[in-house]
C-alpha cells in the first residue's frame, strides 16, 4: 500500500474507527471520512445511509473503502425495535457502501463484522471454515456479510472482518469493566465457562492495515487474538492485572433477569474463534495472549 493511498472510512469517529484514522495519517495515507452530516473540509464525504443516499463519485480514485458502521450490541438491553436497529445500522449502510465501491471501481472493501457469526461454540475451537449458528447475532452477522455482495461480484476483493471483543485503553468494554474491576467488584459471569474471543486494539488497526495491503486475504478473516480465554480465566486475568481479587459471581438467572436476551448470546455464550486466515497470511500479533493485551490496554498514558 503505498504512503499515498487515499482510504475511505464509514464509521471513522468510533473507537476503532478513529484509531484507525490516526494510524493512516501517521503513515502518509490519505484519509476520507464518510459522515452523515455536511462536509467540513476536503477529506470528508456526506452520505445518508438510512436514504440510499450516496454519490459514488466521490469515491473514484479511492484505494479502499472500510466500512466500520454498526450500532454497539452491548448498548442496551434488547427489544424488538432495538434489534431492528442493530440490523438497520449494519446492513443498510453496508450495502449502500458496496453498491457504491461496485459502481465507483474501488478494488477493496473492509467490511466490519463479528465472530458472533459462529453462535455459542462451546469449547470447541472455529476458524473461518466453520458454519454460521442460529441464534439472532449469527443471523445478523451473516446478513450484514451477505450485504458486500454487489462489491464482490463486480470484482472488488471484500475482507469481512469477524471481530472479537477488543481490549483498548479507553472505551470498549474494558472501558467499563476497570472501574468495576479496580474497586475489587469484578466478577465471572454465571459458570465462566463460556469462551472470549479477544484482540487488542494495537493488533486490531494493524490487522486493518494488513488487510488493506495483502491481496491474499479475502471473504472472512477472523481479527481475534491467538489464544481465546473463558470468561472465568478472562476475569482472573483482568484482577490481575488491575491487582485486585475476583472473587465474585453474578449468576446466570441474575443476568437473564435484568438483560434478557443479550445476556444468553453476548454474556453468557461465546466463541472460541481462531485467527487461522490472518496467520496463514504471514500477520504476527503483538499481543499473544489475554495478558499481554491487559496489560497494553491497562498501561498509564505516556506524554
Amino acid at each position: 500500500m503505498p504512503p499515498d493511498s487515499v482510504i475511505a472510512i464509514a464509521g471513522s469517529s468510533g473507537l476503532i474507527g478513529t484509531a484507525l484514522v490516526y494510524a493512516l495519517r501517521a503513515t502518509d495515507h490519505r484519509v476520507l471520512r464518510i459522515v452523515r452530516r455536511a462536509p467540513a473540509n476536503g477529506d470528508e464525504v456526506s452520505w445518508n445511509p438510512d436514504t440510499g443516499e450516496f454519490d459514488a463519485g466521490a469515491l473514484r480514485g479511492v484505494d479502499a473503502v472500510v466500512n466500520l458502521c454498526g450500532v454497539n450490541v452491548a448498548q442496551k438491553r434488547w427489544s424488538g425495535a432495538f434489534k431492528q436497529s442493530l440490523r438497520d445500522s449494519r446492513i443498510g449502510p453496508t450495502e449502500v457502501l458496496a453498491r457504491a465501491v461496485a459502481d465507483a471501481g474501488v478494488p477493496v472493501l473492509v467490511n466490519a463484522s463479528a465472530v458472533g457469526y459462529y453462535g455459542d461454540t462451546g469449547v470447541t475451537p472455529v476458524d473461518e471454515s466453520a458454519p454460521p449458528g442460529t441464534n439472532f447475532l449469527a443471523r445478523l452477522t451473516v446478513d450484514w456479510e451477505d450485504a458486500t455482495a454487489p462489491a464482490a461480484q463486480n470484482g472488488a476483493r471484500v475482507v469481512q472482518t469477524r471481530t472479537g471483543l477488543v481490549m483498548a485503553p479507553s472505551g470498549g468494554m474494558l472501558g467499563r469493566l476497570k472501574p468495576l474491576f479496580s474497586l475489587g467488584l469484578g466478577a465471572r459471569l454465571g459458570n465462566g465457562r463460556q469462551y472470549l474471543s479477544w484482540i487488542s486494539l494495537e493488533d486490531q488497526i494493524r490487522a486493518l492495515l494488513f488487510a488493506i495491503a495483502h491481496d491474499e486475504l479475502a471473504g472472512p478473516v477472523n481479527f481475534t487474538g491467538p489464544a481465546p480465554v473463558t470468561n472465568a480465566e478472562f476475569t482472573t486475568a483482568l484482577g490481575r492485572t488491575v491487582n485486585r481479587p475476583t472473587a465474585l459471581m453474578v449468576p446466570g438467572f441474575a443476568l437473564r433477569t435484568v438483560l434478557g436476551e443479550f445476556a444468553e448470546e453476548g454474556l453468557l455464550g461465546g466463541q472460541r474463534a481462531i485467527p487461522a486466515a490472518l496467520e496463514r497470511a504471514g500477520f504476527r500479533f503483538h499481543h499473544n495472549t489475554i495478558g499481554e493485551a491487559l496489560a497494553f490496554a491497562t498501561a498509564p498514558t505516556r506524554t
